[in-house]
């Protein structure tokens, strides 16, 4: 055990000569043999070690006692250590912590699993800080990923799914990830180590727990070596996994961030096969989501259907807060919010006004011919004495400078600039009349001439960028 052990550790480099190494210990069989495993194997790969145990306070003193198991295992069991060549490694310190999950678990409205395995995983980083540990070794066997691959198995996957648990996440390593939990017995035999027994382990109402006592031993009687079989296809798994992904991060590596949002051309996602497809789409998520990729198959499916349909628009809402909008030829992905549709409200003549997403300032000036912009223009202060602000209308019409009468509706669409938009860009108001349009320009009929008296107006967006943005096909405001 000792050298398939050592050997995943090599070939996979899970632990760098001179690392230091936390090695989370519950007092469980696994755990313990991971401990002494990792005491025994230090001196062959040249790394320093420390132990660290928390207690979740579930169980009342059986609790404690594993607490106190613990301690006294390490003190007996990993002391100082004489090399044959006379070197003396230190002894392995202890981190101990505790936590009242249950209470925790209550006040926040979450799962008594969830919350231990985050306040634990919480305290162990905290230790790891402590100890001056990179790494921090936690106990999973074989089994128990070929649990793991049951359990997705069952409740459908794909192939991200069905890879296992990987012998290393960020710091998290597992030693014993090639080790079956009829080894782990075998070891503790051998060396005669006690260790302390879970009863929540026992307990079949957990999925897992049925799948380990109901499940698992079927599969080995009939095909024996299941375990061992079922983490090595995990490995094969994870390979085919790895490449697929790099593959779709040559797309996702694309897009552009701006603010809380990533846009990126739809097409890149639409056209790309649908394996790599999703994967981009998961590691869009990611992005914006502090590396969590968490994300359902059939929220990746939506945001891939609408990268390749036709229209121009749309919308998927993600979990996390997230969004994926569809602007024409570009996916947005924010986590903004919704861009605000401005009230009717009177204009500032001068002055600053707020309408919905967009800051209007309007200040006296002389029109001195300068070009008309959507978010930067002239209206005359003869033919608009007052304004108000308000959002576009049925029925609404515009003459930009230069060009034909249409809808407002129908500049919008022409000048492509997405739907979901559209309702936010406040329509200048003069006695029922659209004197201008933000994001359009001004109408021909309310323009100065050169060197009368004009409001000089700019727009600008207020809210973060994905949620009240210059639209799409605009240039943007000056400044």
């Amino acid at each position: 055990m000792l050298e398939s052990m050592e050997q995943l550790i090599r070939d996979l480099e899970l632990i760098p000569s001179g690392s230091v190494v936390l090695c989370a210990v519950s007092g469980g069989a696994d755990s313990v043999c991971l401990l002494h495993a990792l005491y025994h194997l230090r001196p062959r790969l040249g790394f320093q070690l420390a132990a660290a145990h928390y207690n979740h306070q579930l169980r009342g003193e059986e609790s404690d006692r594993d607490a106190d198991f613990v301690a006294q295992f390490v003190s007996l069991c990993c002391g100082a250590q004489r090399l044959p060549d006379g070197v003396l490694l230190p002894p392995v310190p202890l981190f101990s912590g505790s936590g009242d999950v249950g209470s925790q678990a209550k006040r926040l409205g979450t799962g008594v699993e969830e919350t231990a395995r985050r306040m634990r995983y919480a305290f162990l980083r905290h230790a790891a800080r402590e100890s001056g540990a990179r790494l921090i070794a936690t106990a999973h066997t074989a089994d128990d990923n070929g649990e793991t691959l049951l359990l997705h198995l069952a409740r459908g996957s794909g192939l991200r799914g069905l890879t296992g648990i990987p012998p290393r996440r960020d710091s998290l390593i597992r030693p014993l990830l090639t080790t079956t939990r009829s080894e782990v017995e075998a070891y503790l035999s051998y060396y005669g180590l006690p260790h302390r027994e879970d009863r929540t382990n026992l307990d079949d109402t957990y999925a897992r727990n049925r799948i380990r006592h109901q499940v698992s031993p079927v599969l080995e009687e009939l095909y024996p070596g299941f375990a061992a079989r079922t983490a090595a296809t995990a490995a094969l798994l994870r390979e085919d996994e790895a490449y697929l992904s790099a593959q779709a991060a040559q797309i996702s590596g694309q897009a552009v961030p701006s603010g809380d949002s990533l846009s990126i051309p739809a097409a890149l996602i639409g056209e790309a096969p649908p394996p790599l497809a999703a994967r981009a789409v998961r590691q869009l998520v990611g992005r914006l989501n502090g590396g969590d990729q968490d994300c359902s198959a059939a929220h990746l499916r939506s945001v891939v259907r609408l990268c390749r349909e036709p229209d121009p628009s749309g919308e998927v809402h993600l979990p996390h807060g997230l969004s994926a909008r569809r602007e024409y030829q570009s996916l947005l992905l924010t986590r903004g919010e919704e861009p605000q549709v401005p009230a009717d409200t009177p204009m500032a003549l001068p002055g600053e006004t707020t309408a919905g997403s967009w800051l209007l300032s309007c200040a006296p000036s002389v029109y001195g011919g300068q070009p008309q912009g959507p978010f930067d223009f002239w209206l005359s202060c003869r033919l608009a004495p007052s304004l108000t602000l308000r959002p576009r209308r049925t029925g609404d019409r515009l003459r930009l400078p230069g060009r034909v009468e249409k809808t407002v509706k129908k500049w919008l669409i022409d000048e492509k600039i997405p739907r979901l938009r559209r309702d936010c860009l406040p329509v200048l108001d003069c006695g029922g009349r659209t004197a201008a349009v933000t994001g359009l320009g001004p109408d021909e009929s309310f323009l100065p001439d050169p060197g009368q008296p004009a409001w000089h107006i700019t727009a600008v967006p207020l809210a973060p960028a994905g949620a009240g943005t210059v639209p799409t096909g605009t240039p943007p405001p000056p400044g």
